[in-house]
């Protein structure tokens, strides 16, 4: 039976990370775009990852970030693996010493297919939900009709995901992985932790029910 692996996106604070972890999130993700509410700086960053126990994936996300901000936040912060969720082409993906996942906003049946053809050495496409100006976080469902039922790639599934939907999302769209924020937050920024933890488990419970 396979196992759907949790990001928990947009943590700034290390009492937040270590409620994900303890839960059983298998990543967290930290916010290094500047107009997120859930921004963390390189000493909140420092001072979270500083806080996890091992085996736990710390991703960084960028939106069209200058290639030396993004090395400079990876010399100064321990990280795993880098979050592209903006326009950025392959090439602007490749060239650092960590590997890649590539955030797509789904608006047609074709985008998933298109993203595993462009983003070849991407390790996973993350799915999203498209709405215009929005880098993400819109806490808003998409269709879930219009992703493949195949993929080339591991799939990650995003956009609008809550302890509410999670289970239903599992079932309908089987992904390798689910990355949720803003459906487990107390305010913007701020986890709720009774919420992170009841969203692990829908995702265990998903697992158990395939």
């Amino acid at each position: 039976m396979l196992r759907v692996r949790t990001k928990i996106c947009g943590i700034t604070r290390v009492e937040d990370a270590l409620c994900a972890v303890n839960a059983g999130a298998d990543a967290i993700g930290l916010v290094f775009y500047a107009p997120s509410p859930r921004n963390v700086s390189i000493e909140q960053a420092q001072k979270i990852c500083s806080a996890l126990p091992p085996f736990v994936t710390v991703v960084a996300l960028f939106v069209d970030e200058q290639r030396k901000e993004i090395e400079r936040i990876c010399q100064a912060v321990p990280i795993n693996l880098l979050q592209f969720h903006g326009d950025e082409s392959e090439n602007d993906c490749l060239g650092f010493t960590l590997p890649y996942i590539k955030a797509i906003k789904v608006r047609l049946d074709s985008d998933v297919e298109k993203a595993e053809t462009e983003y070849k050495s991407a390790q996973a496409i993350l799915v999203d939900t498209y709405k215009k100006g929005v880098a993400g976080g819109t806490g808003e469902l998409f269709d879930w009709s219009l992703l493949p039922a195949e993929q080339t790639k591991p799939l990650i599934l995003a956009g609008g995901l809550t302890p509410d939907n999670i289970l239903k999302a599992i079932q309908t769209v089987q992904p390798y992985a689910v990355d949720v924020s803003g459906g487990v937050e107390l305010k913007k920024s701020i986890k709720d932790h009774e919420k992170v933890s009841q969203f692990i488990k829908e995702v265990s419970r998903g697992c158990e029910d395939k």
